[in-house]
């Protein structure tokens, strides 16, 4: 019995390092670490040990013997992975492992006074930064967030129905009650206090507030209602308290989602979904009851390039292929789609295609019965058309144009937002830097999207973090870093000064019991609060959390 390494993989490689055979690969010390959509076991290694499965932080690494449906497939993934590659043996030692020469690169000096950094975002990239520090450190750290609850975009952009992708969170959560850490949650910076008081405040500031924006598609009528962006959808679904619960019309049969990339396919997903299986996860209650009343029954998902290039990845594809009670046709209007995926090679996304349904659709008509997914390929948005909301999209077809009637969804990436008083590239929306040092501004770093760019899963914020956190560590040893101009009692009561609404870990810990609660008396694994107030109120312990939000 091999072990393998499945769909919610969020590569941060932690099973990589527990490993004592050296069967996982890419690990982040080789060129393709990042590059791959996962990683993956080598079954002519592997030793059946099980410890990758015991450090998997988000449950995807099986025995391949347990695996069933749609996860039977990833044993032959992974075996394929090795195909042409033949990993070094270890050499002839008492360890299996291939050990190489210890590294410390997460320390200071043993005689170096504790250093005060602060983190500004709780979602992944800002507690792997966190982790980093408390772990090799012994740095106190300050963690500040706008939204009054932790997470990012593990809260609140992981689709409800990968419940194992959320178990990140768990990791996370551990270092909330850390003793040297500090909580600030509900404190926003440059509304509530400035970057300039935070880092008078503390040794450095790490800025991890990720890509909380869209980008924009340049059409005519994008602006008109029945037009939304995917990043608004995933939030409204996920119970953000920034997106209204009737911000969403499901009123069209057919909805086009402008991309092709995983956060497309989570769109598509949950829109042709059975609500009585969403309703088993932790999805926001209005829109449960939306997606119970709606009236989608088929999603376009339009790509300007060919199958070869979706943007998604195989695991995601995959899923979809498997979703019950879903059909999944490739629109055969362009005469380059069918051959490149009768072309395509074992195990790409293309060939995934093969046996999937193919043929002209007939736009002029309503969508056929029951619930399905529409592959475009080779096809882009020219305008949304429409007087006082969209009724249809203009796409490109061939070297004509056609009118597809339907709603519209962009999900063509994420844009990071300028932070006040740092600066700020507009043309990649994000901060420039020097491995992770703000350029210009010392004792300021950055990670994350918004140091990168709205690229890579969650694991890939592990090593943009560790190379954050090293450029910050060898300004401290290098004597690089201002002094705190306050002790650190100071900043608590600044923070509070600005706002009543300040939650800390304790009231953080009532939020989750909170939502908890709530899912326990409808058999759910919890039930978000999806405002500013429920969430203030639960972490004070009151009950007025038990209202709907």
């Amino acid at each position: 019995m091999t072990y393998a390494i499945t769909q919610t993989c969020c590569s941060d490689a932690t099973c990589v390092a527990v490993c004592p055979v050296n069967c996982i690969h890419p690990t982040p010390e080789e060129r393709a670490f990042g590059s791959t959509e996962m990683l993956y076991v080598d079954p002519q290694t592997c030793i059946d040990c099980g410890a990758c499965a015991d450090a998997c932080p988000v449950d995807a690494i099986f025995p391949v013997d347990s695996l069933f449906g749609a996860q039977k497939e990833y044993a032959a993934i992974n075996a394929a992975y090795y195909a042409d590659r033949k990993p070094e043996p270890a050499p002839a030692a008492p360890n299996f492992h291939a050990w190489g020469e210890p590294a410390f690169e997460r320390s200071l000096p043993a005689d170096f006074a504790p250093i005060r950094v602060a983190v500004v975002g709780t979602g992944p990239a800002g507690m792997y930064a966190a982790e980093d520090l408390l772990l090799h450190t012994n740095a106190e750290v300050t963690l500040v967030d706008r939204l009054p609850v932790a997470g990012g975009l593990v809260r609140y952009g992981v689709a409800p129905d990968h419940p194992a992708t959320k178990k990140v969170g768990e990791t996370f959560a551990r270092f909330h009650s850390h003793p040297r850490v500090r909580m600030h949650l509900g404190v926003e910076v440059g509304k509530d206090i400035t970057a300039q008081e935070l880092a008078a405040h503390h040794d450095a500031v790490i800025y991890a507030v990720g890509a909380s924006t869209d980008r924009r598609l340049g059409i005519p009528g994008e602006e008109l209602p029945g037009s939304a962006s995917a990043t608004s959808f995933v939030a409204w679904y996920n119970a953000h308290p920034e997106v209204a619960p009737d911000s969403v019309s499901l009123d069209a049969e057919r909805v086009v989602v402008v991309g092709n990339g995983n956060v497309a396919l989570d769109v598509a997903r949950i829109l042709v979904s059975d609500p009585e299986t969403l309703a088993a996860t932790d999805i926001a209650d209005h829109a449960l009851a939306a997606l119970r009343g709606s009236r989608v029954r088929e999603v376009v998902l339009l790509g300007r390039r060919g199958p070869e290039d979706a943007a998604c990845t195989v695991s995601e594809l995959l899923a979809l292929k498997h979703l019950p009670g879903v059909g999944l046709v490739v629109d055969d209007h362009d005469p380059r789609t069918g051959p490149a995926i009768d072309g395509a090679a074992p195990g790409t996304k293309a060939a995934l295609l093969q046996d999937v349904e193919r043929g002209a659709v007939d736009w002029s008509r309503p969508p056929a019965p029951g619930r399905r997914i529409v592959f475009r390929f080779h096809s882009a948005p020219v305008a949304a058309v429409g007087e006082d909301a969209v009724t249809a999209v203009r796409v490109t077809d061939g070297g004509s144009e056609r009118e597809i009637p339907a709603g519209l969804l962009r999900a063509i990436g994420y844009r990071g937002v300028a932070v006040p008083g740092l600066p700020f590239d507009e043309a990649s929306g994000t901060v420039p830097h020097e491995g992770g040092r703000v350029s210009g501004m010392t004792g300021t770093y950055v990670v994350g999207w918004i140091k990168r760019g709205p690229s890579g899963g969650i694991g890939a914020n592990r090593t943009c973090a560790a190379e954050t956190v090293g450029t910050l560590l060898a300004d401290a040893t290098a004597g690089a870093l201002a002094a705190p101009a306050h002790p650190s009692s100071a900043f608590r009561r600044l923070a509070r000064s600005r706002g009543r609404n300040v939650v800390d870990a304790r009231g953080l810990a009532a939020i989750d019991r909170a939502e908890v609660a709530r899912g326990r008396e409808h058999g759910r694994p919890r039930v978000k609060l999806g405002t500013v107030p429920a969430l203030v109120a639960a972490a004070k312990g009151r009950r007025r959390w038990k209202t709907p939000s």
